[in-house]
């Protein structure tokens, strides 16, 4: 069952895919006024009458990146792809697949409507067998996008002309894998998969288009350990398999199984690993033990791709040297990270945090539960799936927007949403702040003086008193009801490594990597050595572009000494409080 080894989606795989990455005729249309979204397919379709396509495009790299051949970082408002692809249907129905597409996606084939999809990154599946014909095929996407749009989320692509602070280059357009994909007429259209390691069992919820039998096959190092099958006349089925062995999913061991699913002639490939979490006794549980969380925030961004890795082997160096430098997963950061990427943490072991990139929307608007609910939901049902993901953070720092205070319903909304989708992972309701609804009382914590906030820290120990914030009064916006706490953003200590950039990052710079490495061990030490603290998140893992505060450069290249890096590891590889606690116990 080797298919998910270069598969885009490892997690909903067929055989039958026809990969359309690669060379697209391509226009696009610089920002000049106002963007005004296209209603229906009208405009689509005269920009596809009218346009002479004069560059070529490297899909799934979005304009603004050197790899897409383009590299144009300016506004863009729209952008049109268009490519001939040659189609037998064989008696399949044929559907087009995008991974993701920043922002309004419409779709034409043979000229004919085929549909259209908001949301910068989440999946777009669309059904063309009507639109299609056996021989060449013409197929024609738009999208459109403006990152100044107070109703769009934008993560951290920069609103101004140029990157600042910590908002970055831009993605515009097709960004995640592009594939033609044939399923027979009955056929698997989702699953839901549920691990109990206490009992070896999963427990699998399929959606189905059609009536038959499903067979669900489990499979360890390719050896059978479990299967059953059932018959559905009612488009679910909801299997249970039995595991004949156990072998759980554990932190840089991830112990994959392999599903394969059959339905009539359809044949889905999967795969999961065994494992539980929960939170209890304010810390956090992995199949019953607990652990400390050593995370690093991880923003997905690459110097030649943007929001796009070359390949395989550029997702898994930032795993790979997160564990060498002693940590255990990542927040991955105002961005919804490609399947591949998260196939990779499943495979080594590496727990990560969802988040979605809610910055640039107005959350103080009440429109914005609708557009936020339709596209969050998107990323919780693509990565429901994924033993790495130990928890969700739809929202991250929802300060004032332009004075107005968020809409807290938003919030309260989304994280009852999200536990009514996922009741197995715990949700942050904003990460920082402010809180309505929460599972887990985060903190960002920016103060550089260890001493300082090593004492803020102490106090929640000594007197269970848990300040809001340090640079605001949030007496009135949030309040600690005893919820588990950890400290989800701090560090931020800037190193600069490229003065073509105006370098940013937090706090006093130091000078000297003896000072660096000071601070960063007393601040790290700090949560480290809290019993009341079940974790931490440092900033950031590499830098990107103007802020210049990871452990490496933007090209992933050493910032320190390997002597320092060896200490780095030293700190965050420390027995926390909670684990002595744990053992004493």
């Amino acid at each position: 069952m080797k298919i998910k080894n270069n598969h885009p989606s490892p997690q909903f795989a067929r055989e039958s895919i026809v990969l359309l990455n690669g060379e697209w005729e391509f226009n696009y249309e610089k920002r000049k006024s106002k963007v005004r979204f296209s209603k229906d397919y009208t405009l689509a379709k005269r920009l596809l009458k009218e346009n002479s396509f004069p560059y070529k495009i490297n899909v799934p790299f979005c304009p603004e990146s050197e790899l897409s051949g383009i590299g144009f970082t300016g506004f863009i408002s729209r952008v049109m792809y268009r490519k001939a692809v040659n189609i037998k249907k064989n008696g399949n129905r044929v559907f087009l697949n995008i991974g993701a597409a920043d922002y309004l996606t419409t779709v034409l084939v043979n000229g004919i409507p085929c549909g259209r999809h908001k949301g910068g990154y989440t999946p777009i599946s669309l059904e063309i067998t009507d639109a299609v014909k056996d021989g060449e095929n013409e197929i024609f996407i738009l999208c459109e996008d403006d990152v100044k749009n107070s109703l769009i989320c934008r993560g951290k692509q920069s609103e101004e002309l140029l990157s600042h602070g910590c908002d970055y280059t831009r993605t515009t357009g097709i960004w995640q894998d592009v594939y033609i994909e044939y399923k027979p007429q009955n056929y698997i259209k989702s699953i839901k998969l549920y691990p109990d390691p206490d009992n070896g069992i999963l427990t699998v919820f399929a959606q189905l288009e059609g009536s038959g039998n499903l067979c669900a096959e489990a499979f360890y190092n390719e050896k059978a350990v479990g299967k059953e099958s059932l018959n559905s006349t009612n488009g679910t089925a909801v299997l249970q398999l039995k595991l004949d062995e156990i072998h759980l999913w554990e932190l840089g061991n991830g112990r994959l199984y392999d599903l394969k699913l059959t339905f009539g002639d359809d044949a889905v490939y999967s795969y999961f690993g065994l494992r539980s979490v929960k939170l209890e006794n304010m810390k956090f549980f992995l199949n019953n033990k607990s652990v400390f969380m050593r995370l690093v925030l991880d923003q997905g961004f690459y110097p030649k791709g943007i929001y796009t890795p070359e390949n395989d082997e550029e997702r898994l160096a930032d795993i790979r040297l997160s564990m060498k430098l002693g940590f255990n997963g990542a927040r991955l950061h105002q961005k919804v990270f490609e399947p591949r990427y998260l196939y990779l943490c499943d495979r080594e072991g590496y727990m990560v945090w969802g988040e979605y990139p809610n910055w640039g929307l107005d959350y103080s608007d009440p429109r914005a539960v609708d557009i936020f609910l339709a596209e969050w939901g998107e990323a919780l049902e693509r990565d429901f799936n994924h033993p790495s993901i130990i928890g969700w953070c739809p929202f991250n720092e929802t300060w004032d927007y332009k004075g107005r205070k968020q809409y807290d319903p938003l919030l309260a909304a989304v994280y009852d949403y999200t536990k009514a989708v996922d009741s197995t992972r715990p949700c942050i309701d904003t990460s920082g702040n402010f809180h309505v609804k929460t599972d887990i009382y985060d903190l960002h914590d920016y103060r550089y003086d260890p001493e300082e906030f090593k004492k803020s820290f102490d106090r929640f120990v000594t007197e269970n008193y848990l300040y809001e914030h340090v640079l605001l009064d949030n007496k009135n916006r949030q309040v600690y009801n005893g919820e588990p706490v950890f400290i989800s953003e701090y560090g931020g200590i800037k190193w600069e490594s490229d003065k073509a950039h105006k370098s940013w990052g937090y706090g006093v710079d130091v000078k000297t990597e003896e000072e660096f490495l000071e601070r960063y061990a007393g601040l790290t030490k700090a949560i480290i050595d809290n019993p009341k603290l079940f974790g931490f998140c440092y900033t950031q893992l590499y830098d990107i572009e103007q802020e210049q505060n990871g452990l490496v450069t933007y090209t992933r290249k050493p910032k320190f000494s390997e002597k320092t890096y060896k200490k780095i590891r030293a700190v965050n590889t420390l027995t926390a409080a909670v684990e002595k606690d744990e053992s004493e116990g």
